[in-house]
């Protein structure tokens, strides 16, 4: 099959690309190269992959969009900006590329003439906002974020908003109401609310995949708002420690990419998953201390570094969120095939042989700057 997958030359996408293509697949990769993730030059990434054809062009573009869909049988779209703390400054921004980029990509899908069998959008966990919760007196609980005063006094567990008890984490699955906390989160909602709806409607299956939280070889180092595993990495190898906020302990679902490019395979493959929403993730909860003291000891040496537990808050913070994937278990026999223990071994071995700028001091001093953290 003929297949386009925008953002492919970052780091989620290049690794579909490369599964897709090892399975025979003719592929396009659309990007524009952003700086933020391939640096000032927009140079293109040496991993990127050569039996692919490269389309560097922006998401904005519909005249380039359009020529790039041509003859095009699966779409895959992964083309965003990525960054919860700094979408919530640069709102025009990401709101343009992400929400209205996805529009571009629809507008063109829904106006022209094209050979389209199938979409698989990429959403977040980030939609959900805090995860999903059980108290012992009121059963399952689906709560807001904790309140200022709550965070103010470093009181960071969630509480019952019934009854007041100590509420324990849960898996949270694809029917938890959703409660995004962040422009990037509302921009993911919209992602695949969009290629839903407009799917439905022109009768082209469409999957929003709702990915948990992605480590793994090519994410973007030198970028202080990729995901947490890359930032504790590039505090790391500049000999620096990794920053936690409030006291460690609380915890997200750790997925490598290559289980993420293998879930994508199976939405194109299978019919169950048209016009569905489907979790990813390990179905794990691990805390993000243990991620700091993992990575510091396979980088550094144990004793080399310590994790700087600041006991403050960022605006927006959930406190636990790990998924639950019986659903995309049960529909598309996915079930993840790397564990964090072994995958962690994969993200280090590529992580000990770059190099990066560690930003991470300059992106919270901008978020302080503006009362967000």
């Amino acid at each position: 099959m003929k297949i386009l997958v925008t953002g492919g030359a970052g780091f989620i996408g290049s690794h579909l690309v490369d599964e897709l293509i090892k399975q025979g697949h003719n592929v396009k990769i659309y990007d524009n190269l952003q700086p933020q993730v391939h640096g000032k030059n927009r140079k293109a990434p040496e991993y990127l992959n050569k039996k692919a054809e490269f389309i560097n062009a922006d998401i904005l573009d519909k005249d380039a969009f359009y020529e790039a869909l041509r003859g095009v049988d699966v779409l895959f779209h992964q083309a965003a900006l990525v960054g919860v703390g700094q979408s919530m400054y640069e709102i025009a921004r990401y709101t343009q590329t992400n929400a209205f980029g996805a529009a571009i990509v629809l507008d063109v899908i829904a106006n022209k003439k094209h050979n389209l069998k199938k979409m698989i959008v990429a959403s977040s966990m980030s939609i959900y906002g805090e995860g999903k919760y059980k108290c012992k007196k009121c059963g399952i609980v689906n709560p807001y974020l904790r309140t200022e005063k709550q965070l103010k006094s470093k009181q960071w567990k969630m509480i019952c908003p019934c009854c007041g008890k100590t509420l324990e984490p849960a898996a949270t699955d694809e029917l938890k109401p959703l409660h995004p906390t962040s422009i990037y989160a509302i921009n993911k909602r919209d992602h695949e609310e969009m290629f839903l709806a407009v799917g439905k409607a022109y009768k082209i299956p469409a999957v929003a995949l709702r990915y948990f939280n992605v480590y793994g070889p090519r994410q973007a180092l030198s970028n202080p708002y990729t995901g947490v595993c890359a930032i504790f990495s590039s505090r790391i190898l500049n000999n620096n420690n990794p920053v936690i906020f409030e006291d460690g302990l609380q915890t997200r679902d750790f997925v490598h990419v290559a289980d993420i490019a293998k879930a994508n395979i199976l939405a194109m493959q299978k019919e169950e998953a048209d016009y569905e929403v489907f979790n990813v993730g390990s179905g794990e909860a691990i805390s993000i201390l243990k991620i700091a003291e993992t990575l510091i000891a396979k980088l550094k040496g144990k004793g080399s570094l310590k994790p700087e537990i600041k006991n403050e808050f960022r605006q927006g913070d959930i406190r636990h969120c790990f998924s639950d994937i019986s659903k995309i278990n049960k529909k598309l026999g996915f079930k993840p095939s790397i564990s964090f223990n072994k995958g962690v071994d994969d993200l280090i071995e590529w992580v000990k042989k770059q190099t990066c700028e560690d930003k991470v001091m300059q992106a919270m001093s901008e978020l302080e700057k503006r009362g967000l953290a």
